[in-house]
């Protein structure tokens, strides 16, 4: 799978009751810019990140709110594994316990939390599990709803570098793709619950709207499974379709 493949497929398995998305196509560039307001400092627990600070408490690099935005331009992909939690306060950080500490060593070596991955001492919103980001992201959400206003936003990002709007003279718009409702992204809630792909590799259009396949495959863990599933799927009808009207600029879901 080479590295530009990742882009135009997204394949989402939400675990509402554990919290969690599996994910293949997030990448971290586009899950920060979508969701930077709500993340504060990162505490890096494995990452090849050059120009983090060290905490002596936990002996660990962490990345203070206002430098958090440099890690837009990194290649994180090429770290391998990139893992973080967010945090609130410095104070916290110096106040986690030694089983804390165990269990987020744990939580970055091993990508499963040994209990669900949110601590008073961090009052963290998320976790973040990368292997090759974007390949294979497996992200806790204190509030699986900021999920939902990342894909709002996820959507229209890739589909604007994919697919830019031209106007006549075949120039690129400066307007992009507005964010697509929640409430649309919530109607397909079961089927992410399935394990789903929304494919902008395979869109369709016209003068008067684009359509984003959707087609559920399944749970899985191991994204070459998923990708050559996908691949088979991307043969048949689609489950579902999201639609974007040019005229209205307005976005609808229509199940199949």
């Amino acid at each position: 799978m080479k590295r530009n493949d990742i882009r135009d497929v997204i394949y989402i398995h939400l675990n509402e009751k554990d919290q969690y998305v599996l994910s293949y196509g997030i990448e971290f560039r586009e899950f920060l810019l979508s969701l930077h307001e709500s993340i504060n400092h990162l505490l890096l627990l494995k990452h090849r990140f050059d120009d983090g600070d060290f905490n002596m408490h936990t002996m660990l690099d962490y990345v203070p709110k206002k430098r958090v935005m440099k890690l837009v331009e990194e290649d994180v992909y090429g770290y391998g594994d990139f893992c973080w939690i967010d945090f609130e306060e410095m104070e916290g950080l110096d106040e986690i316990p030694g089983q804390v500490l165990a269990e987020l060593l744990y939580l970055g070596h091993v990508k499963e939390p040994l209990r669900p991955p949110f601590y008073s001492y961090l009052g963290n919103s998320f976790a973040y599990l990368a292997h090759d980001d974007g390949w294979f992201n497996k992200t806790y959400y204190r509030d699986v709803n900021l999920f939902y206003n990342l894909l709002s936003q996820l959507i229209p990002m890739k589909l604007e570098a994919i697919k830019p709007e031209k106007n006549l003279l075949g120039l690129k718009k400066k307007k992009t793709y507005p964010s697509v409702d929640e409430h649309l992204l919530l109607s397909i809630k079961k089927f992410m619950s399935e394990g789903l792909v929304l494919s902008i590799k395979d869109v369709m259009q016209n003068r008067f709207r684009i359509e984003l396949p959707v087609w559920v495959i399944g749970d899985f863990s191991n994204m070459d499974d998923m990708y050559e599933e996908y691949e088979k799927n991307s043969k048949r009808p689609c489950d579902a379709k999201l639609i974007f009207d040019k005229k209205t600029r307005e976005w609808k879901m229509r199940s199949n």
